[in-house]
């Protein structure tokens, strides 16, 4: 089966430096695929690239939604288009903006009828922005700035949705709320690269991962398989 994505000899660096080392990694459509690693691994570098935020130096990005094309170093707006869309790490919501702008810029190409369809079904998904749906982004909470980043990217309906560190800064119990909305993401047919550091509830939720270290891919495999691997236990699960 071909996969959606498929990335070759992917080598990404910033001035002279070299931080992601000619990787390799496929994402089947319909899977998580989790891209673990400790701060600095080069993670977010990747997931930079594969949105077009970023030039790689070298290596093949194939992207395989009905014909396959070259997508290494195109450009964002292009690769957006195309259907891959990036919550980036940190939400990196809008904060003067009011909930429903930056639910609307998610569909800033769509008219109005059908962004205010697309609006309704997030909405749904995500009751507690319905109810703040007039309120600055930037009196939300963490988790519901979460959610909106999430809401916005969904805005576009995208066929591949990059989640850069979904979990970080939130307690306990919200990043509980947010993984169960990502594996119904997942159950309702979308495709995910999931980067994060909470290895264990990542693991928990992919089909497939790869273990990031130092810009290589040092382990790969099913995800539950890579979750019983003792480097992994002992490295990022605290086992």
């Amino acid at each position: 089966m071909t996969a959606l994505l498929s990335v070759e000899g992917l080598r990404l660096g910033y001035a002279r430096a070299d931080v992601v080392h000619g990787i390799g990694l496929a994402v089947q459509r319909g899977s998580i695929v989790s891209l673990i690693g400790s701060n600095g691994a080069g993670k977010t570098t990747i997931l930079r690239s594969l949105s077009g935020l970023m030039k790689p130096r070298a290596g093949s990005v194939r992207w395989s939604h009905g014909e396959t094309v070259e997508i290494a170093g195109e450009a964002a707006h292009r690769i957006a288009r195309r259907g891959i869309v990036q919550v980036p790490e940190g939400r990196q919501v809008f904060a003067n903006m009011t909930v429903a702008e930056n639910l609307r810029l998610g569909a800033y190409h769509v008219a109005t009828p059908e962004a205010a369809r697309r609006q309704e079904a997030v909405v749904a998904r995500f009751p507690r922005l319905g109810e703040r749906l007039r309120q600055q982004a930037g009196y939300l909470s963490g988790g519901e700035q979460q959610m909106l980043a999430m809401g916005r990217a969904l805005m576009a309906e995208p066929v591949l949705l990059l989640l850069d560190e979904p979990s970080m800064g939130l307690a306990p119990l919200i990043v509980e709320e947010i993984f169960a909305i990502i594996a119904s993401l997942r159950a309702e047919g979308r495709t995910i690269l999931l980067v994060e550091q909470n290895a264990s509830a990542a693991l928990a939720i992919a089909d497939y991962a790869y273990v990031l270290e130092t810009g290589r891919i040092r382990l790969q495999g099913e995800a539950a398989e890579v979750a019983r691997n003792p480097e992994v236990t002992a490295a990022y699960l605290g086992v």
